[in-house]
């Protein structure tokens, strides 16, 4: 976006320019100006009113654009590099050459501007990352002007080397005549490698990034250490007596990580070469953001092309939730791909750090920028979740291991997406609308709606609010209580008299009702969104932990990188497993996904025969509700991927299925199915069994939908590989039937107690102490009850919207 085009913006901001539409109402300004013109703003800022704006800013545009061109050749002899001591001698012997060489200066230019323009290519990482080399191959790739800061500037503007410098002046004072000595310079068009303690330099980084995209060279720190051993250096600027070069190293990350535009996984073995691709490979993703659409899993490959203008991103899908042809949206490219040294070079860092470089290259830094996304995880998994290791991996017994996923506020695994989500929400919607977030839910996913947009900042939870909708009697008691504790001025639930699958299917037609969506645009400025796990951005922090729980497998020496494993997962609604499947196709070597199901158990059904019938199936009340569901909405987005993005022949399918109640997949769609997925069900008895053995075993409790998945798993697996069971909530939200499990013959009816006598067992894991404190708080009885009717839910919405948010007249 040219300087004049965010000018005019700006001014028609001023005014207030905005647009209304069946669905949602939009800022043309407020909107989250991150691409070009006709990929991101609707057709309507080019028609009518603001045509003429739009042909006076092409041209501003165009004329603007040649000039700069123009300029940047006559300058581009091939650097404008100012310091102290003038132009570098590289560049005195380019300029004084022949015609020959001033081929070379136009070619240099064409073949660099196509990528970066004006804008420089800058390297940062520790020292031993490698900046000055890979520099070097990138520049000769590009055919650009080659900058090393060491080299090139401070040694050129003090007359003496870095090491001499360092000697002169110590530590501190370094530090600030590096940083000065950055102030004073200034490059276009090339690539810079700066030196490890460049960005320790606010001011210098400031002024360094303003011209350029800084890519952060990320090399694990034991390999950075090996490197600087055979290079024979033990310390480092900035290191004082008594710090260990590991504690400066981890120390310095801090800083790399706040000023980098892109990351580059750089393992031990990799090669110089293949470093500077994927760094040309990295700012081309950078600058192509256009390119990272998603699309709807019922659309027809004939419909896309025709629908260029209507394209969808990150931040598009995150505010819809649902695709306007009914679907579910997916990303168009696929999903990105890590190779086992990218994956190796995770083994070492953090759950926040994998969770930070996977959801990197997952969401665009032009929807989400990469600090900021540091900053959402951050909030996310902090002092919210009890365990410092967000989603440990614990042995079980045998060759099975638990993927521990309560440690959150609210005792589940929605906890990890869902903690995420709204900050995520909140960054990517307009300034001027107001949001509501509607959410069905089997059990777990409403509390933790609500805890997760109720910690959003007082200006955003202003404008944005959630409504839960839960089977007022298909959840557990201590579930119940959980929701409704979890109701603040923001967040409310209501509990429908019908089951989960109808709570789910109300809210799917409510957001393809366009005059009801209209309506609520129109009268109140306000817009529906999702929050269920239909939302794409719900299942992206899930991908995380089932990367991370095998990445610790290795950590722990269970197994080498590349070893496979089996994961079993308790499945209702198919996001879970889902995100496994993807974490495979990723690059994270999963061999089996086991879907285990409860005695709704469609899924289990569908995977051994390829039909999924509804036909004269009724929704049965378990001790496991979160996986009593007979529609499992992301099953569409996995049928998506085997048909090979046949939408045509998924809208098809479900179309059959909502009219006729069953569909049936073809022989080789099953085929491929069943290369992926086996599937197994457990009946209550087995279930209550099993908790009962493994804590008569081990002393641990299993909560019920985790034990569903360990009856699976003992009968599927075949004892070849590691197998992970995901634990997917604690068991103090079901304490009744785990009391019952335990044999323990007198239950107190009151939720509080029956946590108080499950702790007097002193069992492993503790009582949760996020659901004790949400137990304890007043009222937990006051909710609002709806009949299973429509319009009694649209009804519902709408008082809502004029209890919280201003009507617009």
């Amino acid at each position: 976006m040219t300087c004049s085009f965010s000018l005019a913006l700006h001014k028609l901001h001023s005014k207030q320019f905005h647009y209304r539409s069946s669905s949602q109402t939009t800022c043309l300004v407020c909107h989250p100006f991150r691409r070009q013109l006709g990929a991101t703003l609707p057709a309507l800022l080019l028609h009518k009113s603001l045509s003429g704006l739009s042909s006076w800013l092409e041209k501003k545009t165009t004329n603007k654009t040649t000039q700069q061109k123009m300029f940047h050749v006559v300058q581009y002899q091939p650097l404008r590099l100012i310091t102290q001591n003038g132009l570098s001698s590289m560049c005195l012997k380019l300029m004084l050459s022949r015609p020959a060489a001033l081929a070379q200066i136009w070619k240099s230019w064409f073949s660099s501007y196509s990528l970066v323009g004006n804008k420089n290519i800058i390297l940062m990482g520790p020292p031993g990352a490698g900046k000055t080399t890979i520099g070097r191959i990138v520049g000769q790739k590009l055919d650009c002007p080659i900058i090393d800061i060491d080299d090139d500037v401070l040694e050129t503007t003090w007359n003496m080397s870095v090491s001499e410098k360092l000697q002169d002046v110590g530590n501190e004072q370094f530090l600030e005549e590096e940083g000065k000595a950055l102030l004073k310079f200034s490059a276009s068009g090339s690539v810079i490698s700066l030196t490890g303690s460049n960005p320790m330099h606010a001011a210098g980084m400031q002024h360094v990034k303003k011209n350029g995209i800084v890519v952060y060279l990320d090399v694990p720190t034991t390999v950075i250490m090996s490197r600087l051993k055979s290079m024979k250096v033990d310390r480092i600027v900035g290191q004082s007596p008594g710090i260990s070069l590991k504690d400066i190293l981890q120390f310095r990350k801090q800083f790399y990580k706040r000023w980098y535009d892109i990351r580059v996984l750089c393992g031990g073995d990799i090669a110089a070469e293949v470093v500077a691709e994927k760094v040309l490979d990295a700012v081309k993703r950078y600058q192509n953001s256009e390119l990272e659409t998603f699309i709807s899993t019922r659309s027809s490959r004939s419909g896309r092309s025709v629908e260029k203008d209507s394209h969808k991103y990150f931040s598009d899908v995150v505010t819809e939730g649902l695709a306007p042809d009914g679907g579910l949206f997916v990303p168009e490219g696929g999903l990105p791909k890590f190779t086992a040294g990218e994956w190796q070079s995770l083994i070492e860092a953090t759950y926040i750090e994998r969770a930070q470089v996977i959801l990197e290259r997952c969401i665009h830094p032009s929807d989400i920028p990469a600090s900021k996304l540091a900053e959402i995880i951050g909030t996310a998994y902090g002092e919210n979740f009890t365990c410092s290791k967000i989603a440990p991996v614990r042995h079980l017994a045998g060759n099975q291991f638990l993927l521990e996923l309560f440690h959150g506020p609210t005792a589940s695994f929605k906890d990890f997406a869902l903690q995420m989500v709204p900050h995520i929400f909140a960054y990517c919607i307009p300034r001027s609308c107001n949001y509501l977030v509607l959410v069905a839910t089997s059990g777990d996913t409403g509390s933790a709606v609500l805890d997760g947009f109720s910690r959003l900042h007082d200006t955003d939870k202003q404008r944005i609010a959630v409504m839960n909708f839960f089977p007022e009697d298909g959840v557990s008691p201590i579930q119940k209580s959980q929701m409704i504790g979890c109701q603040k001025e923001n967040a409310w639930s209501v509990g429908v008299k019908s089951d989960f699958d109808f709570c789910q299917t109300a809210i799917k037609q409510i957001f393809t009702n366009s005059d009801y969506t209209g309506f609520l645009t129109v009268e109140y400025g306000t817009a529906l969104a999702a929050a269920n796990s239909i939302n794409w951005a719900r299942l992206l922090p899930q991908i995380v932990y089932h990367a991370s729980a095998y990445l610790d497998l290795v950590h722990q020496d269970i197994i080498p990188f590349g070893s496979p494993v089996d994961v079993c997962i308790p499945t209702g609604n198919f996001g879970n497993i889902l995100a496994a499947l993807y974490a495979k196709m990723m690059g994270i070597p999963i061999r089996k996904c086991i879907c285990a199901s409860n005695e709704n158990n469609v899924l289990t059904d569908f995977i051994r025969t390829g039909v999924y019938d509804l036909r004269g199936r009724k929704l049965i009340p378990t001790f496991s509700p979160a996986v009593d569901i007979l529609k499992s909405s992301n099953l569409e987005r996995y049928l998506h991927l085997i048909t090979d993005e046949d939408g045509q022949m998924v809208a098809q399918l479900y179309n059959q299925l909502e009219n006729q109640g069953h569909f049936q997949l073809q022989k080789d769609l099953l085929e491929k199915l069943q290369q992926d997925l086996v599937a197994g069900w457990c009946s209550e008895e087995d279930c209550l069994a099993a908790i009962h053995s493994v804590y008569s075993t081990t002393g641990y409790i299993l909560d019920t939908h985790t034990a569903v998945a360990k009856v699976v798993a003992d009968r599927l697996q075949d004892r070849t590989c590691p197998i992970i069971i995901s634990s997917t909530a604690h068991y103090s939200k079901f304490a009744p039937a785990i009391l019952r499990a335990l044999r323990i013959a007198e239950i107190n009816q009151n939720p509080l107690s029956q946590l108080h006598l499950l702790s007097s067992y002193s069992p492993l894991p503790p009582v949760h102490w996020g659901l004790l404190e949400t137990l304890k708080k007043k009222g937990n009885e006051d909710h609002q009850i709806c009949a299973a009717d429509m319009s009694m839910l649209m009804s519902h919405i709408e008082t809502l919207i004029q209890n919280h948010f201003m009507k617009v007249f």
